[in-house]
């Protein structure tokens, strides 16, 4: 058996994308875990006994650094030391420097990255500023993330820009299209947009391009500055495991001060605590916090990024592709449909499989412990986060799968019933 190689440095979407053996047995699968080099990491995440957990590309488990520090900022810092801890537990300071370790992900400067809100909410700031920079017509393709769609529909209403909704065949960088938002990784398929091809041509057209990083940060080697992309969102919850409703992030590169965001609220303001009756904007990225930062939950995301301090982004990358390519390999062989790149082909960090009574089905494998989720129509999503994932885990929850299929278990009327997440 092999394990993907981390031996050269990435240099694109395609570079974490190494060849693997793909094992034909379980204990083929354990032998790729054994030489694991991530393997360490399983137990910094608390699971229960079990489970194995393919939602972490929805929400992230928590890190057991995470709960620590849940209960010492609650118990020490808000329950002791009160309203001192700003000062005292640095908690004013939070948003820049949790954004900081962000930037370390995602391969940006530390000052262009800050933590606040919430990724529909950061959309719309950056998004706004650029329009009213900018002017004229905002893109977004019809198979994005719906929020993002939903933002931008918003938005347009508000200040009557043209919204333009494209195909996935069209061209973003024609006509008079000036701002197009696209993720990185697509939330269906987990096919990888190329950020420094579509920079070169959004440069050349220009186009500035809002990223979405939700579904990528965490899981790809990203390097932002490098690939030549100016701004992006992304949330704290998936691979980056803060929390359910862990505040986001907010990247503008170096041009953060050139850019007048709408929600202009007095944490970005240059001095929030002279108490100005005119608002001045900070100068860097802190201009797009707005109201107070929400401290238990960023708290929580602070400390599950230091799960992040030592390991390779490339090794997390290869790792994931392996994992999808080995649940991938034994779904297709059984005859199931996927939209999702095949094994072998650049690939975020999850598969969906397209099946009828997809539902159904997903429910069924919950009930035997093995997590994913539904997407609509008909997608079965499974996610494969490699830091506390074994390639046993994806063989063992293929077996469950192909199980349910052959025996029909999904008929169960229980299985049927619907609830309000799925």
């Amino acid at each position: 058996m092999s394990l993907p190689s981390s031996e050269h440095p990435p240099t694109g979407t395609e570079t974490f994308l190494t060849k693997i053996t793909i094992p034909t047995s379980r204990e083929g699968a354990v032998q790729l875990d054994e030489a694991d080099p991530l393997r360490r990491f399983r137990d910094a995440f608390d699971l229960p006994a079990g489970v194995i957990y393919l939602d972490g590309n929805s929400l992230g488990p928590p890190p057991r650094a995470a709960l620590t520090r849940l209960q010492k900022t609650a118990a020490d810092e808000w329950g002791r030391d009160l309203i001192r801890s700003w000062n005292s537990a640095s908690w004013f300071d939070m948003p820049k420097s949790c954004g900081a370790k962000i930037a370390n992900l995602i391969g940006a400067p530390p000052d262009d990255v800050v933590v606040a809100d919430s990724v529909s909410i950061n959309l719309f700031k950056l998004a706004a500023a650029l329009n009213r920079k900018n002017g004229g017509a905002i893109a977004v393709f019809e198979n994005e993330f719906p929020t993002d769609s939903y933002i931008l529909q918003g938005l347009a209403a508000l200040t009557g820009a043209e919204l333009r909704t494209l195909k996935p065949t069209d061209n973003p960088f024609a006509d008079d299209i000036d701002l197009l938002v696209v993720s990185v990784v697509d939330y269906k398929t987990a096919a990888i947009s190329d950020i420094a091809d579509m920079e070169v041509k959004a440069a050349a057209a220009g186009v500035a391009i809002i990223w979405d990083l939700s579904h990528a940060t965490g899981l790809l080697p990203l390097d932002l500055a490098r690939d030549g992309a100016n701004y992006a969102v992304g949330c704290g919850y998936k691979y980056l495991n803060g929390g359910p409703g862990a505040p986001a992030f907010i990247y503008a590169r170096g041009s953060a001060g050139a850019l007048d965001q709408p929600l202009t609220g007095w944490m970005g303001h240059a001095d929030p605590f002279a108490f100005d009756n005119t608002y001045r904007p900070a100068g860097d990225a802190r201009r797009f916090v707005c109201g107070t930062p929400p401290i238990l939950s960023l708290s929580s995301l602070d400390a599950a990024l230091e799960v992040f301090d030592d390991v390779a982004l490339h090794d997390i990358a290869s790792k994931a592709q392996g994992l999808g390519d080995l649940f991938l390999a034994r779904a297709l062989a059984f005859g199931l449909e996927t939209v999702s790149p095949l094994p072998g082909a650049p690939r975020g960090g999850h598969v969906s499989l397209r099946y009828d009574h997809g539902y159904e089905v997903v429910q069924a494998l919950i009930a035997r412990g093995v997590i994913g989720d539904f997407r609509a129509p008909d997608l079965m999503r499974f996610g494969f986060s490699p830091m506390y994932l074994s390639y046993a885990d994806i063989w063992d929850a293929a077996d469950a799968l192909i199980d349910v299929l052959q025996t029909e278990e999904w008929r169960k009327p229980e299985f049927a019933r619907r609830d309000n997440v799925t």
